[in-house]
Protein backbone atom coordinates (compact mmCIF):
# COMPACT_ATOMS: atom_id res chain seq x y z
CA UNK A 1 0.00 0.00 0.00
CA UNK A 2 1.10 3.18 -0.80
CA UNK A 3 1.51 5.91 1.95
CA UNK A 4 0.04 8.47 1.95
CA UNK A 5 1.36 12.32 2.98
CA UNK A 6 -1.22 13.79 5.52
CA UNK A 7 0.45 17.75 4.90
CA UNK A 8 2.04 18.83 1.70
CA UNK A 9 5.35 19.99 2.38
CA UNK A 10 6.31 22.97 -0.07
CA UNK A 11 9.36 25.27 0.32
CA UNK A 12 8.37 28.65 -0.83
CA UNK A 13 11.11 31.53 -1.36
CA UNK A 14 11.07 34.93 0.80
CA UNK A 15 9.23 36.07 -2.81
CA UNK A 16 6.68 32.87 -2.61
CA UNK A 17 6.00 33.19 0.67
CA UNK A 18 5.02 36.65 0.37
CA UNK A 19 3.05 36.00 -2.76
CA UNK A 20 1.44 33.07 -0.94
CA UNK A 21 0.22 35.11 1.96
CA UNK A 22 -0.90 38.03 0.26
CA UNK A 23 -2.76 36.02 -2.44
CA UNK A 24 -4.77 33.80 0.36
CA UNK A 25 -5.85 36.63 2.40
CA UNK A 26 -7.00 38.29 -0.66
CA UNK A 27 -9.26 35.11 -1.22
CA UNK A 28 -10.22 34.99 2.44
CA UNK A 29 -10.85 38.81 2.76
CA UNK A 30 -13.08 39.08 -0.58
CA UNK A 31 -14.96 35.35 0.05
CA UNK A 32 -15.42 36.99 4.19
CA UNK A 33 -16.65 40.15 2.96
CA UNK A 34 -19.06 38.26 0.12
CA UNK A 35 -20.53 36.16 3.24
CA UNK A 36 -21.18 38.43 5.94
CA UNK A 37 -22.73 41.83 5.91
CA UNK A 38 -21.76 43.41 9.31
CA UNK A 39 -17.79 44.62 9.59
CA UNK A 40 -17.41 43.28 12.60
CA UNK A 41 -18.73 39.86 12.22
CA UNK A 42 -16.44 39.75 9.19
CA UNK A 43 -13.76 40.70 10.81
CA UNK A 44 -13.60 38.78 13.31
CA UNK A 45 -13.98 35.94 11.01
CA UNK A 46 -10.72 37.33 8.91
CA UNK A 47 -8.88 37.58 12.27
CA UNK A 48 -9.33 33.81 12.86
CA UNK A 49 -8.35 32.69 9.11
CA UNK A 50 -5.59 34.94 9.43
CA UNK A 51 -3.97 32.93 12.29
CA UNK A 52 -3.54 29.49 10.42
CA UNK A 53 -2.57 31.76 7.13
CA UNK A 54 0.31 33.03 9.53
CA UNK A 55 1.18 29.13 10.72
CA UNK A 56 1.08 28.09 6.93
CA UNK A 57 3.46 30.47 6.15
CA UNK A 58 5.62 29.94 8.54
CA UNK A 59 6.30 26.24 8.34
CA UNK A 60 6.48 26.46 4.66
CA UNK A 61 9.18 28.85 3.82
CA UNK A 62 12.69 27.74 3.05
CA UNK A 63 15.35 27.54 5.84
CA UNK A 64 17.30 30.69 4.35
CA UNK A 65 14.21 32.82 3.94
CA UNK A 66 12.12 32.50 7.66
CA UNK A 67 12.34 36.24 8.02
CA UNK A 68 10.28 36.57 5.21
CA UNK A 69 7.39 34.85 7.14
CA UNK A 70 6.75 37.72 9.92
CA UNK A 71 7.51 40.55 7.39
CA UNK A 72 4.51 39.25 4.69
CA UNK A 73 2.15 38.29 7.31
CA UNK A 74 1.18 42.29 8.43
CA UNK A 75 0.69 43.15 4.70
CA UNK A 76 -1.09 40.03 3.43
CA UNK A 77 -3.59 41.31 6.06
CA UNK A 78 -3.43 44.69 5.04
CA UNK A 79 -3.98 43.37 1.49
CA UNK A 80 -7.02 41.48 2.11
CA UNK A 81 -8.49 43.57 4.77
CA UNK A 82 -9.35 45.84 1.65
CA UNK A 83 -12.64 43.73 0.82
CA UNK A 84 -13.13 43.35 4.44
CA UNK A 85 -13.33 46.77 5.58
CA UNK A 86 -16.55 49.11 5.62
CA UNK A 87 -16.81 52.41 4.53
CA UNK A 88 -18.44 55.40 3.25
CA UNK A 89 -18.78 56.76 -0.53
CA UNK A 90 -15.39 57.85 -2.05
CA UNK A 91 -12.08 57.33 -1.23
CA UNK A 92 -11.96 59.25 2.04
CA UNK A 93 -15.13 56.98 3.08
CA UNK A 94 -13.00 53.81 2.39
CA UNK A 95 -10.07 54.85 3.81
CA UNK A 96 -11.45 55.73 6.98
CA UNK A 97 -13.05 52.48 6.60
CA UNK A 98 -10.06 50.76 6.45
CA UNK A 99 -8.26 52.88 9.34
CA UNK A 100 -10.76 51.67 11.39
CA UNK A 101 -10.85 47.90 10.26
CA UNK A 102 -6.81 48.26 10.87
CA UNK A 103 -7.37 49.82 14.51
CA UNK A 104 -10.29 47.38 15.57
CA UNK A 105 -8.39 44.04 14.24
CA UNK A 106 -5.16 45.28 15.48
CA UNK A 107 -5.27 42.07 17.82
CA UNK A 108 -5.27 39.63 15.22
CA UNK A 109 -3.03 40.92 13.25
CA UNK A 110 -0.25 41.15 16.22
CA UNK A 111 -1.41 37.40 17.19
CA UNK A 112 -0.59 36.25 13.32
CA UNK A 113 2.56 37.95 13.81
CA UNK A 114 3.70 36.74 16.58
CA UNK A 115 2.48 33.02 15.36
CA UNK A 116 4.73 33.42 12.72
CA UNK A 117 7.54 35.39 14.34
CA UNK A 118 7.53 32.12 17.03
CA UNK A 119 7.53 29.27 14.80
CA UNK A 120 10.03 30.92 12.59
CA UNK A 121 12.72 31.35 15.72
CA UNK A 122 11.95 27.81 16.66
CA UNK A 123 12.47 26.43 13.08
CA UNK A 124 15.61 28.70 12.86
CA UNK A 125 16.44 27.20 16.23
CA UNK A 126 16.01 23.69 15.22
CA UNK A 127 18.35 24.52 12.15
CA UNK A 128 21.16 25.61 13.82
CA UNK A 129 21.04 22.91 16.51
CA UNK A 130 21.00 20.33 13.27
CA UNK A 131 23.79 22.04 10.92
CA UNK A 132 25.94 22.54 15.20
CA UNK A 133 25.42 18.30 15.38
CA UNK A 134 26.47 17.92 11.60
CA UNK A 135 29.59 20.05 12.00
CA UNK A 136 30.67 18.42 15.80
CA UNK A 137 30.23 14.62 13.64
CA UNK A 138 32.93 15.07 11.06
CA UNK A 139 36.57 17.04 11.71
CA UNK A 140 36.99 20.08 10.30
CA UNK A 141 40.10 20.74 7.74
CA UNK A 142 43.04 22.74 9.72
CA UNK A 143 43.03 27.08 8.46
CA UNK A 144 44.81 27.04 5.07
CA UNK A 145 44.66 23.37 4.24
CA UNK A 146 43.61 23.00 0.56
CA UNK A 147 39.94 21.73 -0.36
CA UNK A 148 39.87 18.06 -1.25
CA UNK A 149 39.68 17.00 -4.43
CA UNK A 150 43.28 18.59 -4.72
CA UNK A 151 41.81 21.97 -6.48
CA UNK A 152 43.74 25.23 -5.34
CA UNK A 153 41.37 27.59 -3.50
CA UNK A 154 40.71 30.90 -5.57
CA UNK A 155 42.36 33.53 -4.20
CA UNK A 156 42.81 35.39 -7.45
CA UNK A 157 46.62 35.65 -7.36
CA UNK A 158 47.25 37.13 -3.90
CA UNK A 159 49.65 36.48 -1.60
CA UNK A 160 48.44 34.38 2.00
CA UNK A 161 50.10 35.51 4.88
CA UNK A 162 47.95 38.40 5.73
CA UNK A 163 48.06 40.48 2.52
CA UNK A 164 51.61 41.00 2.85
CA UNK A 165 54.15 39.73 0.00
CA UNK A 166 56.12 37.37 0.94
CA UNK A 167 59.59 38.61 -0.83
CA UNK A 168 60.56 35.06 -2.29
CA UNK A 169 59.30 33.49 -5.65
CA UNK A 170 55.96 33.52 -6.84
CA UNK A 171 54.15 30.51 -6.87
CA UNK A 172 53.41 28.75 -10.10
CA UNK A 173 50.18 27.71 -11.33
Amino acid sequence: MRAVRAVPNPRLTGLGTGLFCVAVMVVLGFLDGLLFDTPGAALTVYGVLFLPVCALTACWVRGGDLLAAPVAAPIAFAAGMVSVAGGGDGVTGWAMGMVTALATGAGWLYGGTLIAGVTVLVRRARLVRRRAATAAGRPRPPVGARPSGGARPSGGGRPSGGGRPSGGARRGG
